[in-house]
């Protein structure tokens, strides 16, 4: 069984319900579907009725108790989900009727499901832009009580039977946090090693990365690292990490153990931390571009319940995939969080 197979696999072993922001667009309507079909979850399509209904059509399948459509300016839901919206924003100045007119944006409209309990999770960004996706997820289901931020790691798939024996790995963060401190790196690591439970079932090993190993290169920037690095230590003794390290160090067994002899991470790590989102962005590309892997993300992480970004170039299959790692994310939440 391959990693997707796998994911795929346990999150049907978690019933879960999933809100589409982009119930009209082909891709996510098909990935509805294959989802629904192999009860992966049940799936809400959130758009124009008569567009959905017809898209749902044109790809031979009807709604259904596992698979619904809520258009926003005709459900039943709607009033509730204006109000809970204008409940959020009303700190911010928001008057109950601009509440109205938007929630009736798909995104929001989504989040807001998640947020009164009538999904477990959400998925947009297949049309829309990441900054439109995270804002809504952020204004609207907000950061996880317990969250020092809200930050995000792309899944990234090797190919199969890769030399390196591994896989799947975090690349974090790869997609939202720009130039975090050394707190924040901290942070980020410890959610991203609970991610790795949570989607892999494997036991997490985090490299904090940098150009330098062990003292190797002296620069502020090695420092911010090796300082996220104590903090880690410090706060989650429970978790396998070490830094700094450059990434043949933490990838690559033979040379982890050349530059960072006795280290439990070193050359085995299965969780990167990147020191910007500079780097963990071109990281990832090349990952996948030149590697060869599956990059599934990027996932948000710390959010008080799952909301989740797609690539606009994503495909059928990419859905899917994010669909199952969206029911894992919420299978992994505290009972009663909200």
């Amino acid at each position: 069984m391959t990693v997707l197979d796998d994911l795929q696999s346990r999150a049907a072993a978690h019933p879960a319900t999933i809100a589409l922001s982009e119930g009209h667009d082909p891709r996510v309507v098909a990935a509805a579907i294959a989802a629904a079909d192999a009860r992966i979850a049940s799936v809400i399509l959130v758009g124009t009725d008569a567009v959905v209904r017809a898209e749902l059509t044109a790809q031979g399948a009807v709604p259904s108790e596992r698979l619904r459509i809520e258009d926003p300016d005709r459900s039943t839901l709607r009033d509730a989900v204006s109000e809970a919206f204008y409940q959020r924003r009303k700190h911010k100045g928001m008057t109950p009727d601009e509440a109205a007119t938007a929630a009736r944006d798909p995104l929001v409209f989504a989040a807001t499901l998640v947020h009164l309990g009538h999904a477990d999770g959400t998925v947009g960004g297949a049309v829309a832009t990441t900054s439109d996706t995270v804002r809504a997820a952020l204004q609207v289901i907000g950061k996880a009580p317990d969250a020092d931020l809200v930050s995000s790691f792309f899944l990234m798939v090797l190919p199969q039977d890769h030399a390196s024996g591994r896989a799947a790995m975090i690349f974090s963060d790869s997609g939202l946090v720009i130039d975090p401190s050394a707190p924040e790196l901290a942070a980020i690591a410890a959610q991203s090693a609970a991610s790795c439970t949570a989607l892999l079932g494997e036991t997490p090993k985090v490299a904090m990365l940098s150009f330098s190993t062990k003292g190797s290169a002296a620069h502020p920037n090695v420092t911010r690292v090796t300082d996220a690095a104590a903090l880690l230590r410090e706060r989650h003794p429970e978790i396998a990490s070490d830094g700094e390290l450059q990434f043949d160090a933490a990838f690559v067994p033979e040379v982890g153990q050349t530059k960072a002899k006795g280290s439990e991470v070193a050359g085995q790590a299965n969780v990167m931390i990147f020191p910007n989102l500079d780097a963990g962005n071109i990281g990832y590309k090349i990952a996948q571009r030149v590697g060869g892997c599956t990059a599934i993300g990027p996932v948000l992480q710390g959010l008080a319940k799952p909301a989740n970004d797609l690539s606009r170039g994503c495909t059928t299959e990419d859905v899917v995939n994010m669909i199952a790692v969206t029911v894992l994310q919420a299978a992994a939440q505290p009972t009663g969080a909200t």
